[in-house]
């Protein structure tokens, strides 16, 4: 009898250790196209011409512009893609964003500086539970559940359109 309530317990902690996985699956549409709309701090993932979800996002910390340097606090806009995942980020999860491009290096170059990289989406981590309006260094940040399913959802290739 011991036994067995021993076996039940070390199968629900397995079960409940299954729930809490921060990987999620997803076998909806394909997301075709990430826009996002900096403004309105709206991200939407598109299957073609419909809406599959939207987000509300914080943006870096001087979220007004295009970012041009490396430590502007600017959110790069134009025409980017997914390139990159990262299930070990200090943001819970992160999908990279192919920022700099060609023109953002030459528009850096032109005055002197380095264009900065390492643009993310990606959730809040531990450390950013509560973190306030607009916090990133230039990244494109959801809470934790949502990067969840977005890392789920989003293949490296989609594009992604930053937009103003």
């Amino acid at each position: 009898m011991r036994a067995l309530k021993y076996f039940l317990v070390v199968i629900g902690l397995v079960v409940l250790a299954a729930c809490a996985s921060k990987f999620r699956t997803y076998n909806g549409p394909e997301v075709t196209q990430i826009y996002v709309l900096k403004s309105e701090r709206k991200m939407y993932l598109m299957h073609h011409g419909d809406v599959l979800k939207s987000y509300d996002i914080d943006l870096g910390f001087a979220p007004a512009g295009d970012k041009v340097i490396e430590g502007d606090g600017r959110t790069p806009e134009g025409d980017y893609i997914i390139d990159r995942r990262n299930p070990n980020s200090d943001f819970h999860l992160s999908l990279g964003i192919s920022y700099p491009n060609e023109q953002d290096i030459a528009e850096a170059e032109a005055l002197g500086q380095d264009p900065g990289g390492d643009i993310f989406i990606h959730g809040r981590g531990p450390i950013y539970k509560r973190p306030g309006r607009d916090w990133t260094w230039g990244c494109i940040a959801v809470t934790d559940r949502e990067m969840e399913d977005i890392y789920a959802m989003v293949r490296d290739g989609t594009p992604i359109r930053i937009m103003p």
